[in-house]
């Protein structure tokens, strides 16, 4: 990024405001706290969340006349990492990333292109043979690049070498600052845990160890057994980082920590549980680059997308999002939330607890200890004017009748609610205690979802199913079973997708609700609509080669 440029800096500021990307008040706001830091005002506007980092990057290029790239697409030269090492990439965030051997010139990705520290020490490297060509990318594509290339820059079997022997492993040390081990221990720890898109990372003591696990695409996988000596000292850093009570350890505790991992902040929701052997702690990664997705990269059906928007574009009514723990339905939530927000709508959130910070959007966290329930929230959020409204999950009636006032007194409200299916919806809402009439009324749709995981696109294997699963499944095709290779971790899946069922009601199924139909006949009328069910979605899913029989099977009863 620019630092010693100020024209360049005045330019970058223009040409931001010329293309309406940031507003004269933002861009003030943004010079104010450049004040009060002196830092770099492309840093500034996008930590206010005023601007990308892409947007930053892709002007800075057409500025200065330099290439840029989106490495998270780019295939780095093994031959180009040879001549810088990974320190020095790691203390000048930069990486090389190719190498021509006819005009012997070397590129190098860079998020700070007039940091002549950095080209000096290149320089003096490389010596004056190889030209030194930058290119701008991300910050954090870079980080997570070096990581990637270079092997997990922090060693864990290093610090542990170190802390058994006083060896300094100088391999594990972060931009050559020296900390104690075990302070490196757990911020490596973390670290490899986001690297491998782990959900959640639980420490585990048993009666002589510790268990480390990783959940990975909604399963969870042992990563490393240490030692109980290594528990206490890792339990105090961990309450330390997220603010918890470190000398009491017979009482749960919940906590939140933030930390700058593979260059982008990173969140985690810390719970302390004491157990028989120690305190249990599970941390829940809040990773906001990976949380919120576009409605596009939902990966539904033509059709089911186009019943979802039209659910969406009511200016009132209730959205309900249902499934299990664990199904993806905040993430869901925070995609329709984000395809909806703009300048011109207010909308409010009460959720238990906050997860991810979406711009213009008030969020509020239920708090217990000040008797901020969900109604009651509800209740204050109606006299803050809003247009839409997110409660985090309706729980028991009086929640539930409070969504529902506000749905009739014209708002828009989205919420989640723990059933089988989206039909079953239906009869838990009867069950709490809401009317049929009003729910009749007032629902504009269900969602029903779950997660399964994909299979590796490198080494899934296509087969064909035995008579009996053909004569079950419908199915006369070759699908894929899952292998396991290096890319995947030997898991044979690498990342996860939504199965999901679009219930949008229409006046018919209204008067079907209101006069308490059977579920099976609301079911049968719906899927003369075109209703697809979870099962049917999971199905396609296989067909199409994203996952295998196993894995839906394992989710959802086909």
């Amino acid at each position: 990024m620019i630092t010693e440029n100020q024209p360049i800096h005045h330019h970058l500021s223009e040409r931001l405001l010329e293309q309406h990307i940031i507003t004269e008040d933002q861009l003030k706001i943004a010079l104010t706290e450049q004040k009060k830091n002196s830092e770099q005002l492309d840093k500034i506007l996008i930590q206010l969340g005023f601007v990308s980092e892409a947007v930053i990057r892709d002007l800075t290029s057409q500025s200065l006349g330099v290439s840029r790239i989106d490495l998270s697409q780019w295939v780095v030269d093994e031959e180009a990492l040879r001549f810088i090492p990974k320190n020095l990439a790691s203390r000048y965030t930069l990486l090389p990333i190719s190498f021509d051997k006819n005009t012997q010139t070397l590129s190098v990705a860079m998020a700070d292109v007039f940091n002549v520290l950095a080209m000096d020490q290149l320089v003096a490297r490389l010596g004056e043979t190889i030209k030194i060509e930058p290119v701008i990318a991300g910050e954090a594509e870079i980080v997570n690049a070096i990581d990637n290339c270079y092997g997990f820059a922090l060693s864990i079997d290093g610090i542990l070498h170190e802390i058994e022997t006083g060896e300094i492993d100088y391999q594990s040390l972060n931009r050559d600052e020296y900390s104690q081990p075990l302070i490196r221990l757990v911020d490596a720890l973390l670290s490899d845990a986001v690297k491998h898109g782990a959900s959640d990372i639980h420490f585990e003591p048993e009666k002589s160890f510790l268990r480390i696990r990783y959940r990975i695409d909604g399963v969870l996988q042992q990563i490393r057994s240490l030692h109980k000596n290594y528990w206490s000292a890792i339990v105090v850093r961990l309450k330390v980082m997220s603010d918890l009570n470190i000398a009491d350890s017979r009482i749960p505790q919940d906590g939140r920590m933030s930390l700058t991992l593979a260059g982008r902040p990173i969140d985690f929701r810390v719970s302390v549980q004491p157990t028989v052997y120690g305190e249990n702690i599970v941390l829940r990664v809040l990773d906001s680059q990976k949380g919120i997705l576009t409605l596009d990269e939902l990966g539904l059906l033509e059709d089911n997308l186009m019943a979802l928007k039209r659910m969406i574009a009511r200016p009132e009514g209730l959205i309900l999002i249902t499934g299990p723990t664990g199904s993806g339905k905040t993430t869901t939530l925070y995609s329709l939330l984000q395809h909806l927000n703009s300048e011109e709508v207010n909308i409010m959130t009460l959720e238990d607890p906050v997860e991810y910070i979406l711009g213009q959007v008030r969020q509020t966290a239920v708090n217990e200890a000040v008797k901020l329930d969900f109604a009651n929230g509800i209740r204050s959020i109606l006299r803050q004017d809003p247009d839409i409204i997110l409660v985090g999950e309706i729980r028991d009636r009086e929640t539930a009748e409070m969504a529902f006032s506000a749905a009739m007194t014209g708002h828009q409200v989205y919420s989640t609610l723990h059933t089988n299916s989206a039909i079953a919806t239906i009869p838990r809402l009867l069950d709490i205690g809401i009317l049929a009439d009003i729910m009749a009324e007032n629902i504009i749709g269900v969602i029903g979802q779950r997660l399964v995981r994909k299979l590796c696109p490198a080494c899934k294997k296509a087969y064909l199913p035995d008579e009996k699963q053909q004569k079950l499944l419908d199915l006369s095709t070759k699908v894929y079973c899952s292998v396991g290779c290096e890319q995947c971790g030997e898991r044979g899946y690498k990342g996860r997708v939504a199965l999901m069922e679009i219930f949008r009601l229409d006046d018919t199924l209204q008067d079907m609700i209101a006069h308490r139909t059977a579920t099976s006949e609301i079911k049968k009328y719906a899927k003369s609509l075109g209703f697809r069910t979870i099962a049917e979605d999971g199905i396609r899913r296989v067909l199409e080669g994203t996952t295998s029989l196993e894995e839906i099977s394992r989710v959802v009863e086909v």
